[in-house]
């Protein structure tokens, strides 16, 4: 069964997704469950989620360390 967990579990608090494969929690507990057609197809989304995952991090990183916006 082909799987793309890469040992690398934290789910992300903002996007739900794990940080290492993309999938969501309900995902990852029913893998085993799902049909090749249906894990082929989940896999197919997890190259996006995990862009967007990335771009959002690195956009909250960047905010952080600019500190608060200032009222003009």
């Amino acid at each position: 069964m082909q799987t793309p967990c890469i040992h690398l579990c934290s789910l992300e608090p903002s996007t739900g997704f794990c940080a290492g494969c993309g999938r969501t929690l309900q995902e990852i507990g029913s893998w085993t469950s799902y049909s090749d057609t249906e894990r082929m197809r989940i896999m197919a989304l997890l190259p996006a989620r995990l862009a967007g995952a990335a771009t959002l991090s690195n956009h909250m990183k960047s905010s952080l360390t600019r500190g608060p916006e200032r009222p003009l």
